[in-house]
């Protein structure tokens, strides 16, 4: 029994008590039936008292299986060995015995949906781009500008040299030297790739891709124009279609591409044109590192050598895309 301290009646009407007629006459039934309603309140707080009382002492006293018994979760894993028809049947095996207990966990949290699978949040990192060719060719001629779409320039074809000695009062000989006009056609390299306005602007960095990879194809076709250009149509002409052809006469069988790549200097400096460098296949340059003498030793540097690449004491430029060579001079 609960003791009901003294209660001013009015505020407590006003207050709306349960069970309580304000339209009562009699102020000792009102206050008895204020009475009951708060003893009645009372009451079922004790009895939730006492439920959480239980239910305590049974978490506090069985663990997780009081847990499980509360219905927080499931079944915990120690209850499901506990119970579990297996450990009962080893008990009650005479001898050795075995027992396999397979464990169910109950609401586990995982990575997909509904688990925790929307708190995952993915790391973005910096993409990763389609390879790119060395470009060697370019940075071996030199640059001007024009404002028209043809450059002109005239081109020595003859010099006949007749200079020589001659006594005093002689005719001195007469040489020839005659030119040519050549044209040389201006050609644009162009390409383009559609892209909306706001997915520019949304993203910053698409736009330093985009960049970066127009003005690549624009050099790696450049390079290709400048190198094997045919000069038909909008093509460039370029070195490789007007050099002069590698004169095989008078090589060894048996030689080596070093011995080629000499003989070639050897033609260029007899042509008055000496070499300033090379523009070798990168698949063949890897090829001629490996040569080896008959002892076994490499003829270059070796694989721990660092030396840059240099042949007969020219520059070498890796090219991956042509099987030609070709001396720049």
């Amino acid at each position: 029994m609960f003791h009901v301290p003294n209660i001013h009646l009015p505020r407590a009407l006003l207050h709306g008590c349960s069970g309580v007629r304000a339209e009562a006459a009699d102020p000792q039934q009102l206050f008895r039936e204020l009475r009951a309603a708060i003893e009645g309140r009372f009451s079922d707080y004790e009895t939730q008292l006492n439920n959480m009382e239980t239910a305590l002492n049974t978490v506090v006293g069985g663990g997780f299986s009081g847990i499980a018994a509360l219905g927080v979760g499931g079944r915990s894993w120690g209850d499901q060995v506990v119970n579990s028809e297996a450990l009962a049947a080893l008990r009650n095996a005479a001898g050795k015995a075995r027992a396999q207990i397979d464990l169910t966990p109950q609401a586990a949290i995982t990575s997909v949906t509904p688990g925790g699978g929307p708190l995952i949040t993915p790391d973005r990192v910096e993409g990763v781009q389609l390879p790119r060719r060395r470009l060697t060719v370019r940075a071996l001629l030199g640059t001007g500008t024009t404002g028209s779409n043809m450059v002109e320039y005239p081109r020595q074809t003859t010099r006949d040299n007749q200079a020589a000695t001659v006594a005093e009062g002689a005719l001195k000989p007469e040489s020839a030297l005659a030119w040519e006009l050549k044209q040389a056609k201006v050609a644009t390299i162009a390409h383009w790739v559609p892209a909306s306005r706001q997915v520019l602007d949304d993203a910053p960095q698409l736009r330093t891709l985009v960049d970066g990879e127009l003005r690549y194809g624009l050099a790696l076709k450049e390079e290709t124009q400048l190198l094997l250009g045919d000069g038909v149509g909008t093509n460039l002409f370029g070195l490789v279609p007007q050099a002069t052809a590698y004169d095989t006469t008078g090589q060894p069988a048996g030689a080596s591409k070093f011995d080629v790549l000499l003989r070639a200097v050897a033609q260029s400096e007899a042509a008055d044109l000496p070499a300033t460098g090379v523009v070798v296949n990168s698949a063949d340059w890897l090829r001629l590192q490996g040569l080896k003498n008959s002892q076994g030793r490499y003829i270059g540097s070796g694989p721990m050598g660092q030396v840059m690449p240099s042949a007969w004491g020219l520059s070498l430029l890796l090219r991956l895309s042509s099987g030609r060579w070709s001396l720049c001079s």
